[in-house]
């Protein structure tokens, strides 16, 4: 079997992506009572436990324990006043640990010094989805959320309106407290606990929500509930945990994938410093799960990462992967001369469209691989005994990682138990879980605790990479200089023969579909075998690079302003989709467009060598526009002085963490763009650590100044979609700076250095 027809067996490889950024949503719910499923789950310890509901369906709380910190789904009040709320989804940098039970909190009118946060335990049968990416986590949480909160409140308002005998719409609640509004009495939720908890669940159709204009926590700058614990160095990360009589491994597969081990000098490892045993794990042949490897156990990592350093493997490579990026890179620049191979959308009449344009516009554009480094490597603890087995991950999908384990180690689903941690990092890497798969087939033939834990070269060498990609782009334009006509072959991977690669496709609603109406987009694919991914805002980080600098490029040939030629395009207010808020709104998008010309100071003439670049992108639910000040020398020395950024994502649920995840968004875009790629050769990947893979440094990072348009639509998520922006933005400033047009990344490539 071929290294790409077994990629191709992995669904998995694939599901990756189209359950999170798919927004394909699936929950196992557990069929029960209405009543049970509502109704308070009961005192422990003078507390209040309260169940909440997903979507359509009620969840349960679990049964009560005399302990704070186990039995409730979403909320528990103790008797003392302090509210201890769960949150769901998995942390990974992104916020939303602080930003979720600063939704319930908002609805149930707590003070929010009396709130603790905990991570949640994983099952979807109470929560329902639990994950983290595609920028989905406030969007398809942000009813449940408020649902809990409120729910919570009218039962404190109840029990404090049948303590005082008053009718309930005599009483209020703020910063934790209930009030009867005509002789100001007043009772704390702490005093309220144990009544409440007595009483009937209120059916959520007669929950009333806050008014924006009602918020006192929302919209507001909130700390990080776990920066305390970061900052001191509170063992919060996989890589931090530790258990009585742990041991340790690593785990070494095929530099090129698809590899198996032939043979390996195993007998001779138990006798190094510190080495217990050293095996060999066929695999599942399934590249998101388990692929063969040898696994060395030791008393440290040291010694095992040591150990490695005399393992002799010989490879069998019959069925790896050969890749050669320079070879597909020359591959794609030919049929990039020629018609792609299947048309994916088509409008209208584009050959008339461009026999009838004023004038025609083609050019080539391409962007390579790139890695996800986080800064925390894969690792995980697992822990088999007797027929079951207990893991301690860091893992956007924990619950995908639950079926895959139940799976390879042939056990019911039951007996898996996943300890959700925080992630140092991801980015859409640990939406995979092999080195999940990886801890829990060693954890089988070790008879302790085991803590896998990979090197950086192992992250490097073995990631499912963002792909690259390659676009022949040409347009027409009228003779008011209005864009006519649209056509992209693009030239994009496949493992299968038949589908593009996970990371890889083009999807449809990119821009500028929708917006004229003649506009074809074609598609080659070109087989591969090394792993793909989502890689922070998939699909949309690669192609707004390439759309968005090609159609400055239409507006320069136009001879307009580029904010009036977007402008232009965007057309009259809109939603491409009507009835789905999902989908680009022309009305945001010109709002977000002005506003950030007007933050930046588009049209002012620039200071000598600078220049000003606007781009606009649309994903992940998400509008931005970005402005780029840079300047460049004589040598293609790149300064970076300012980005502007504008986002219209509705509400703003905590502004320090909106703030921080758009900056965030473009320190990591400029990093790519200016020396980030992975190159494979023999199917083996030459870049192995941060040497070869030069992260932009601190001296290099600009002014990011933040504004968001708070328009009154559901909120979305701001993990990915202030990214894809920034590299068109920054294209068109070297262009205005230096007049050279910038069509391949990384930057480095054409001679840029920071």
């Amino acid at each position: 079997m071929k290294a790409t027809e077994r990629l191709a067996r992995d669904p998995n490889l694939r599901t990756a992506i189209d359950d999170v950024d798919g927004e394909v949503v699936a929950m196992r719910l557990q069929k029960v009572d209405r009543r049970t499923f509502l109704k308070l789950t009961g005192l422990a310890g003078g507390g209040l436990t309260l169940a909440a509901c997903v979507g359509n369906s009620t969840l349960v709380a679990p049964a009560p324990s005399q302990s704070d910190y186990e039995f409730n789904a979403f909320i528990n009040i103790a008797s003392d006043g302090s509210i201890l709320i769960y949150s769901k989804n998995p942390e990974i940098g992104q916020g939303i640990k602080t930003a979720s039970p600063m939704v319930v909190a908002e609805e149930l009118d707590a003070n929010w010094s009396d709130v603790r946060v905990e991570q949640a335990r994983i099952d979807t049968a109470v929560y329902g989805r639990q994950s983290a990416g595609g920028s989905r986590s406030i969007a398809t949480s942000w009813n449940q959320l408020r649902e809990a909160g409120a729910t919570a409140r009218v039962m404190l308002l109840t029990a404090a309106a049948e303590t005082w005998g008053v009718d309930i719409a005599e009483c209020s609640t703020a910063a934790s407290v209930v009030t009867h509004e005509p002789t100001g009495r007043k009772l704390g939720y702490g005093e309220l606990a144990e009544a409440a908890a007595q009483l009937p669940v209120p059916d959520k159709s007669t929950l009333t929500f806050k008014a924006r204009d009602e918020y006192r926590l929302i919209g507001t700058r909130i700390t990080g509930v776990d920066n305390e614990k970061l900052v001191t160095g509170k063992p919060l990360f996989g890589i931090d945990q530790a258990l009585p009589g742990m041991v340790y491994a690593s785990y070494s597969k095929c530099p090129a994938t698809g590899g198996r081990v032939r043979n390996a000098n195993l007998d001779a490892l138990p006798a190094l410093p510190g080495v217990r045993d050293a095996f060999v794990l066929e695999g599942n042949d399934t590249v998101t799960e388990l692929m063969p490897g040898v696994a060395i156990v030791g008393d440290s990592t040291w010694a095992t990462q040591s150990a490695r350093a005399q393992l002799d493997i010989d490879w069998d490579e019959s069925e790896a992967s050969k890749d050669s990026w320079c070879g597909l890179a020359k591959q794609a620049e030919r049929l990039a001369q020629q018609p792609g191979g299947e048309v994916l959308y088509e409008f209208g009449d584009v050959d008339h469209a461009f026999a009838a344009a004023d004038k025609t516009m083609d050019a080539y554009y391409s962007y390579p691989f790139v890695s996800h480094a986080p800064l925390e490597p894969q690792n995980c603890t697992a822990w088999y005994r007797d027929g079951e087995i207990e893991i301690w991950a860091p893992t956007q999908r924990p619950d995908q990682a639950i079926d895959s384990v139940a799976k390879l180690l042939g056990i019911p689903r039951e007996r898996v138990t996943l300890h959700q941690l925080r992630i140092g990092g991801g980015f859409g890497r640990r939406l995979m879980n092999d080195y999940v798969c990886e801890a829990a087939a060693i954890a089988r033939q070790v008879d302790a605790p085991v803590k896998l834990q990979w090197a950086r070269e192992d992250d490097m060498t073995h990631d499912f990479y963002r792909p690259g990609g390659f676009h022949s782009l040409k347009a027409g334009l009228d003779g008011n200089g209005k864009l006519s006509a649209w056509e992209d072959h693009f030239i994009t991977f496949t493992h299968d023969g038949e589908n593009p690669v996970s990371g890889g496709d083009l999807r449809p609603g990119e821009l500028p579909e929708g917006l004229i109406d003649d506009y074809r987009i074609t598609q080659t694919l070109l087989p591969l075998g090394t792993p793909t991914g989502p890689w922070r805002a998939p699909r949309s980080n690669a192609i707004a690079f390439a759309v968005q600098s090609f159609i400055n490029e239409l507006s320069a040939a136009a001879g307009r302003d580029h904010v009036e030629f977007l402008l232009d395009i965007m057309g009259e207010p809109r939603w491409l989709d009507p009835g789905n808020e999902r989908v680009l709104n022309t009305e945001r998008a010109a709002g977000v467009i002005r506003l950030a010309a007007e933050k930046s100071g588009w049209g002012r003439p620039p200071a000598e060598g600078r220049g000003l670049g606007l781009a606009f992108y649309f994903s992940h639910a998400g509008h931005f526009c970005e402005v780029a000040d840079v300047s460049v020398d004589a040598n293609r020395k790149l300064t970076v002085h300012r980005v502007t950024v504008v986002g219209d994502v509705g509400p703003i649920i905590n502004r320090s963490g909106a703030e921080n995840q758009c900056q965030g968004s473009v320190m990591d875009g400029l990093s790519t763009m200016l020396g980030l790629e992975i190159t494979v050769e023999n199917g083996r990947v030459q870049e192995s650590n941060f040497h070869q893979y030069p992260l932009m440094r601190m001296s290099n990072a600009p002014v990011v100044d933040v504004h968001f348009i708070e328009s009154d639509f559901p909120p979305t998520g701001l993990g990915e979609p202030a990214l894809p922006p920034l590299a068109p933005a920054v294209c068109k400033a070297i262009v205005a700076a230096s007049g050279h047009r910038v069509r391949t990344l990384p930057l480095s490539k054409e001679g840029y250095s920071a």
